[in-house]
């Protein structure tokens, strides 16, 4: 099992956003240094709690100080831009990080995001579509491109100057593109079916509870056998909260702490998707009445905290309960505690793992 990154970093409302930014640079550079094999940052413009605006911009101020991971959009909400302008930026920053990007795409979840770009009303999942397409279809063909859609017109008829280069959008050095992932926040998801019969990986989101997380392998199986490809576990991304302590009771406190980072993180996600009528993401079963969901009962179960060998041994239970996957995204929060928030990762990546790792190995031998 590999181990990755990714955050959608809710931080506290009144933080000053230089120092928030600032961490979360930290924690990637950190990650890259433990060996973590790739890492997401997530985009928002109208949440201040979840203030990272563009994962573009984010991703090049990492570029050069980063060696080895690779580092992918958690998720660009794909309505909310022109497709040219996602072709071209995308493609820019692909040749930044010398091959190291992965494309993480979505239809944008957050509605107060969807209100300012005009999309709270309409088909976002048609938008999604429409605009993926587009870019991959700029990628493969040569200007004027000439595409015509639903939502967006793209061409350079008018102005293409080819001996100049005028009216040409840059293609991504890995090609034909980037490697594409996409999250998966729904029970079931037939997002990840579509997703893997074009040949994209599936990220289940960390707010999930496991027996939903556990329903994304079956519809990934699905997709893989449309398009005739092996459904290989090593490609299934599972994001979970974690925080490691080198003592139980030190980690018990401050994963559980009402005031601390991670209650914090579920207590806002918990009021977003009961607004949105997606508290079912939170139920332990589809039939649970909405009122037997408390934000206790959602820590109880996502949350994992612990010594290196407790982590571990809740890890190798989680993957038993939803089945193989081939890297655990380490789901990142607000440094609080910087200290604390630094050892976890350091702990996870330097003791979790190998132990990890280990127990797959022993399992694997007992089987056979």
């Amino acid at each position: 099992m590999n181990l990755g990154f990714f955050t959608m970093p809710i931080h506290p409302l009144d933080k000053d956003w230089r120092l928030s930014l600032k961490e979360d640079r930290e924690a990637f550079l950190l990650a890259d240094e433990l060996g973590y094999t790739e890492a997401y940052v997530g985009e928002h413009v109208t949440d201040k709690a979840e203030n990272i605006t563009s994962s573009i911009a984010f991703i090049a101020w990492l570029a050069a100080a980063t060696k080895n991971i690779r580092l992918g959009t958690g998720t660009i909400n794909m309505p909310n831009s022109h497709p040219a302008t996602v072709a071209a930026s995308m493609a820019m920053l692909d040749h930044m990080l010398d091959g190291r990007l992965i494309f993480g795409i979505s239809p944008g979840g957050l509605l107060s995001d969807a209100e300012l770009f005009g999309n709270l009303d309409a088909d976002r999942n048609g938008m999604f579509l429409e605009a993926i397409n587009q870019v991959l279809d700029i990628w493969a063909n040569e200007p004027p491109y000439n595409l015509h859609g639903k939502y967006w017109n793209i061409s350079t008829q008018k102005t293409l100057v080819e001996d100049i280069g005028q009216g040409y959008i840059a293609r991504p050095l890995q090609r034909p593109h980037p490697p594409i992932v996409v999250t998966a926040v729904a029970p079931f998801s037939k997002g990840v079916t579509e997703a893997a019969a074009r040949g994209w990986e599936p990220i289940s989101a960390n707010f999930l509870m496991p027996a939903w997380v556990k329903s994304h392998w079956p519809k990934y199986v699905e997709g893989c056998e449309r398009c005739g490809r092996v459904a290989d576990h090593a490609n299934w991304r599972v994001a979970k909260s974690v925080f490691v302590a080198k003592d139980a009771a030190t980690a018990k406190a401050y994963a559980t702490d009402p005031d601390g980072p991670y209650v914090y993180y579920y207590r806002s996600l918990f009021t977003k998707l009961k607004m949105s009528g997606r508290i079912e993401l939170f139920k332990t079963r589809r039939d649970q009445p909405d009122d037997e969901v408390t934000l206790e009962g959602i820590c109880d179960r996502l949350i994992i905290h612990g010594t290196p060998d407790g982590v571990a041994d809740q890890l190798l239970s989680f993957q038993d309960e939803v089945g193989k996957f081939g890297t655990l995204l380490y789901a990142g929060k607000d440094w609080k505690d910087r200290e604390l928030g630094r050892q976890s990762m350091i702990l996870m990546a330097e003791k979790v793992m190998p132990r990890v790792n280990a127990g797959i190995s022993n399992r694997s031998k007992a089987a056979e």
